[in-house]
């Protein structure tokens, strides 16, 4: 007696359902994941060279794209010129006066009160003749003025002379050390700012992605490469909040991935611990409204190494810690 085909489909469903439901009672679904690193410009500029390609493997360090260095070498060519210029202010400051600026100062303080010598002399003769009535009183006026202008010429060669010989003050040297000590930052800065135009790897890891291509201005902040690091690929999983107690890090799992026959072992290295809304692919009924807490379990083998990023897959705690786990529940 052949069954209708409505009965024949409601059966395959069930037993369907049955098999997802015990499926999901012991693994979790997630994805494969790795450590990804990404490489960012810091400044825009054209990519000039590519030293490696999407899906090399790199070793910390390595050199894996240049961009255009002019700019920057010029504007650090600039620093360090000023940089040197205020170095020899400063040694300047600090050897203070040459002797022969000293020995012309005294000249000219010389040359200022021999000045005011004869101004006196003048304004004494223009007073006496004044006194006769022989002399105009502008012309008094005159000669008095210039006796005063000739001592204050006088007093300022003196100070000048005074300036050179008591030295630098130590609020100039200061000033001088900080404009000096900025210029250095400066070009601190911009050697840090041109080694990174030759962009290398941070650690050891796989090119990912490689977004810009010769002759491309990446602007500041891009991801000029994408690596994909860390000792192995871990899955991403989503664990229920009923099965979240009986969880700990170290805990030795077996990872299934689409399309690899072979399972693979792994350990759980972290689980989070604020619940996160269950993703789209771990919806089933009930559990539909159902919180659940992210973990990573990190794969173990060469083999697990050449996995990509992205496949879907299943992680299953081992049955006898799975059963332990159940023990330990049931004893709380």
């Amino acid at each position: 007696m052949r069954l209708p085909l409505v009965c024949l489909l409601a059966l395959a469903l069930a037993v369907l359902a049955a098999g997802c439901s015990r499926h999901e009672e012991t693994g979790f679904p997630g994805t494969l994941e790795w450590d990804r690193i990404g490489v960012l410009a810091e400044v825009s500029e054209p990519l000039v060279a590519l030293e490696v390609k999407e899906g090399d493997a790199v070793r910390q360090g390595q050199l894996l794209l240049r961009l255009d260095p002019r700019r920057t070498d010029a504007d650090l060519a600039a620093a360090q010129g000023e940089a040197a210029r205020l170095g020899a202010v400063l040694a300047e400051l600090r050897h203070g006066a040459r002797v022969e600026t000293i020995d012309a100062s005294r000249a000219q303080w010389a040359r200022a009160e021999s000045d005011a010598v004869n101004a006196r002399l003048a304004r004494d003769r223009a007073a006496a003749l004044r006194q006769r009535g022989l002399l105009a009183q502008a012309d008094f006026d005159n000669a008095q003025n210039a006796l005063r202008m000739a001592e204050a010429n006088a007093r300022a060669s003196r100070a000048q002379l005074d300036e050179l010989l008591h030295g630098t003050r130590v609020e100039q040297l200061a000033q001088a050390e900080a404009s000096l000590a900025a210029a250095q930052a400066q070009v601190a800065t911009l050697t840090v700012k041109r080694a990174r135009l030759d962009v290398r790897a941070p650690q050891d890891g796989r090119v990912d992605a490689l977004p810009f291509r010769l002759g491309d201005q990446p602007p500041p902040g891009a991801t000029l490469v994408s690596l994909l690091a860390g000792p192995a690929p871990y899955a991403r999983v989503y664990v229920p909040e009923r099965r979240r107690a009986g969880l700990h890090p170290g805990q030795r799992f077996r990872v299934m991935v689409d399309g690899v026959a072979q399972p693979f072992a792994a350990r759980l290295r972290s689980v989070r611990s604020d619940p996160a809304f269950t993703p789209y692919y771990a919806l089933s009924g009930e559990d539909a409204s159902r919180l659940a807490y992210r973990a990573e379990v990190l794969l173990e083998g060469d083999a697990a190494r050449a996995l990509p990023a992205g496949l879907p897959c299943h992680a299953e705690p081992l049955a006898d810690e799975h059963r332990a786990d159940e023990r330990r529940a049931d004893e709380r």
